[in-house]
């Protein structure tokens, strides 16, 4: 059967409901969701009182941190009812998920409605965390179950890359392959498949291996705080560590939870970790005092005023239930080794030290190693979904498998043992048979293989021809320069140029990559991903390289950041020496990069992702096409510290958002779509994702959105080999220059804001300032400028500001502080 899904329905509009409608209609589908009627409501009321709960629900999320909505105009591409009224609304939705509460009668009873109205073709699935597929199903039939299965999100759904597909043995396989590639590439999800075994991958494992550090802490006296800074980013976990990350989640959910798995996993020895009995006092007792984490306003923190009025975040102390100010634990092994790269020789080290913090953080990985050999084959096939569903559903930086590679897997497992946690047979049979890690790698240490119980061997690591990474780039070997007189056939050369290559050329914070069939990538490496001098100069030979060698360019990286803009410091360094004139060339030179960018003679393709903040954001708009990340946070946030895009940001601002409006009609009100490039600028606002960036300006309607981040280098490839083959150069456009009369409602907007106390003396002075550069320099009449005009203004702007003392305080508070001074 041939599976499309263009209508989704949701039944459950919670948080995680909501959550997943509102990603499926960012990606374009048409999207239902249905709830329960409101209380008090009957049949016959107006739907506006019937739908009141679903449609409360879904508003809510407009204000949820991290937001859950890609863009606020989604909601408006969801339509609600009520199970009761219109549950005919799903009669022809190609794909139905259920995200209703975690009980089994409600979800069977949910079913036999649902098949009574759904496509006999309709793809069903259930979001449960835990309950077994084949319960859900049983009894419904063939024609039901073969394309039922379980799709769970982790919360939130946008944000989380985890998707655990899980079929049961009657569920057709191609609707598995199917939901692997839609989960993949539409809703741009990192897919593991499951057994359909109590809690699945993520849950199972964080249920147990949490309990085991709880447990652990409660056994060895360990505060709140220790366990915390031993639990995060120091051994690649996130800053929610373990405490932290149960307050997120809920105590009450995170008991209910492990509760539930004790009874659903007899055959289990680790299963006694759920039983703790102090652990389960404590959570009790916090439960009976509603301390249930961030929803309740505390757990096992407590945000409470400091005395000088700041923010200060108190920890439980798990004998007394009194909550205790900050101590900054220090641990002698942490010091020694904190800072040791990569990860899994740092763990190596920390768990073979000998203080409290070396033999606690022995323990946790003996157990969580152990475990997780013990759950293949059980809950999943591969250690590869093992290690992927860790990474992907709870951003660990490793996972287990990959961590026991790091610190030796033949001399830990007779540790692991003699301490209690059994290692699994297939392991010590992996060992004895001379295969001493779970991957294979090559030398350059990527892994290529990975070993699997079932065949007793190694076998190739699963992968996506669509996704590049730069570390996979960077390892080729460049083939030496060969003359035309050496024989080479031509075929063999012609094989050479289409295929990556390696690294072309390199400095301090930038490369120029091989990406393979004409196309070559800018990566940037400088220090936070800030403009430097070697960025730029490397920029400028990317273009020459293109130039020669390429027929077109990408302009991204895999790494955290897209690009922070200009490296602040170094801007200050030449105020604070006296050269003018070199900062003067810097920003010029940047001008005209970005100008050099746009209107190439072949094709530059930009990839942004994640922070693209002052000048990152000039450079996601200087290339031919863009091909962003949904998670994109654009910006032109000089404002925030005194100062003006000077990169061609107001420059590309106008020419995005005021220019197509007069070219389209002459006679438009300019104020409106001048007024949204200011504000924009004045107040230094910042996406929530490329779907409001394309909103803001920053992406046009035709450049395109990725959803999965793993996907975005190769698309971007795709897009500009595409360009390529039939490439057009853009040619320097003019501009629409609003003029004197412009200039002065900005004025007098300016003025308003500063007497009823919205803006400082000094944020007024800034937005004056660019409200003459929007104006074209408030030219006597408006009209169409040279691009050149509105750099040239900007430039000016930048430099008159930057020697200003307010300015040089906004700066340095940024520097101090990591956030903009309002003065």
């Amino acid at each position: 059967m041939a599976y499309n899904i263009r209508k989704a329905a949701v039944i459950g509009s919670g948080t995680m409901g909501g959550g997943i409608a509102t990603l499926l209609a960012a990606v374009g589908l048409q999207t239902v969701v249905l709830d329960i009627p409101s209380k008090g409501t009957q049949p016959g009321d107006p739907p506006a009182k019937r739908n009141a709960l679903v449609n409360d629900n879904l508003k809510k999320l407009l204000s949820s941190r991290p937001p859950q909505v890609f863009i606020a105009s989604d909601l408006e591409k969801i339509k609600t009812g009520n199970l009761d009224d219109n549950l005919d609304m799903v009669a022809d939705a190609d794909w139905i998920i259920e995200v209703v509460v975690e009980r089994l009668d409600v979800k069977r009873s949910l079913m036999a409605k649902l098949i009574e109205v759904a496509r006999p073709d309709a793809i069903i699935t259930t979001n449960t965390s835990g309950i077994p597929i084949q319960a859900i199903a049983e009894g419904f039939g063939d024609d039901f179950s073969r394309r039922f299965m379980g799709t769970h999100f982790f919360n939130p759904p946008r944000h989380l890359h985890l998707l655990e597909v899980i079929p049961h043995p009657t569920t057709d396989p191609e609707l598995v392959r199917y939901m692997v590639e839609f989960g993949t590439k539409v809703l741009g999800k990192g897919v593991v498949i499951c057994k359909d075994k109590p809690n699945f991958i993520g849950n199972r494992f964080m249920s147990i291996a949490g309990s085991q550090v709880m447990n652990s802490a409660l056994d060895g006296g360990f505060t709140v705080e220790e366990v915390d800074a031993l639990t995060g980013p120091l051994i690649g976990r996130p800053k929610t560590a373990t405490f932290r990350l149960t307050d997120l989640v809920g105590l009450d959910i995170h008991m209910h939870v492990a509760r539930n798995l004790y009874d659903a996993i007899p055959d289990d020895p680790a299963r006694e970790v759920l039983a703790h009995e102090k652990a389960n006092a404590v959570a009790d007792k916090m439960m009976a005092n509603n301390w249930l984490g961030n929803k309740t306003g505390q757990g096992f923190y407590k945000q409470v005023k400091g005395a000088g009025g700041e923010k200060e975040f108190w920890s439980l102390n798990l004998d007394t239930f009194e909550y205790e100010p900050p101590k900054n634990p220090r641990f002698e092994s942490v010091g020694k080794h904190r800072k040791v790269e990569p990860l899994g020789e740092r763990i190596r080290l920390l768990i073979n030290e000998d203080d409290r913090a070396g033999k606690f953080l022995w323990h946790l990985h003996a157990f969580y190693l152990a475990y997780a050999s013990q759950r293949v084959p059980e809950i999943t096939d591969t250690i590869v979904n093992i290690d992927n569903a860790m990474k992907w559903g709870f951003s660990h930086e490793l996972g287990p498998f990959e961590i026991w590679d790091a610190i030796g897997v033949a001399e830990t497992i007779p540790q692991f043992e003699a301490a209690g946690y059994a290692v699994a047979d297939w392991v010590k049979g992996m060992v004895k048979q001379g295969c001493i890690t779970f991957y294979t790698y090559d030398e350059n240490g990527l892994k290529t293989g990975y070993y699997s119980p079932q065949e007793a061997d190694y076998v190739p690591m699963p992968a996506d021809p669509r996704e590049i990474t730069v570390e996979r780039l960077r390892a080729k070997k460049v083939p030496v320069a060969v003359s035309p007189q050496a024989g080479i056939p031509a075929n063999i050369l012609e094989q050479w140029r289409r295929e990556p290559q390696g690294v072309v050329a390199s400095n301090g914070s930038a490369s120029v990559l091989d990406m393979g069939d004409g196309v070559a990538l800018l990566e940037f490496h400088s220090q936070a991903y800030a403009i430097d001098a070697d960025l730029v100069e490397m920029s400028w030979k990317a273009l020459d390289i293109l130039n020669k060698d390429f027929d077109a360019l990408v302009v991204g990286h895999d790494g955290e950041r897209f690009c922070i803009g200009a490296n602040v410091f170094m801007v200050v360094m030449a105020v604070n020496s006296g050269q003018m004139d070199t900062l003067r060339s810097m920003i010029t030179n940047l001008q005209d990069l970005t100008q050099a960018m746009r209107y190439h003679a072949k094709p530059v393709i930009t990839a942004p992702f994640n922070m693209a903040l002052g000048g990152g954001a000039e450079l996601l708009m200087s290339g031919t096409k863009i091909v962003a990340h949904a998670e994109l946070y654009a910006g032109l946030v000089e404002f925030g510290v005194g100062l003006i895009p000077a990169g061609g940001g107001c420059k590309e601002l106008l020419r995005r958002v005021v220019s197509p409006v007069m070219a389209a009609s002459p006679n438009a009100d300019v104020l409106p779509h001048l007024q949204k490039a200011f504000e924009q600028i004045a107040t230094a606002k910042v996406s929530t994702s490329a779907m409001e960036a394309r909103e803001m300006g920053f992406l046009s309607p035709d450049d395109k959105i990725v959803m999965n981040r793993s996907l975005l280098l190769g698309e971007a490839k795709r897009v500009a080999r595409q360009l390529a083959d039939d490439y057009t150069p853009k040619q320097p456009g003019k501009v629409w220059a609003a003029g004197r009369d412009a200039y002065s409602a900005l004025l007098l907007g300016i003025e308003g804001f500063r007497e009823s106390g919205f803006a400082s003396d000094y944020d007024a002075h800034l937005a004056r300032k660019l409200a003459y550069i929007l104006t074209g320099g408030a030219i006597s009449e408006p009209g169409w400028v040279d691009e050149q005009v509105i750099l040239n203004l900007e430039r000016e702007a930048f430099m008159s500001l930057v020697t200003e003392a307010k300015t040089q305080e906004r700066i340095a508070h940024m520097l101090q502080y990591n956030k903009p001074l309002r003065n």
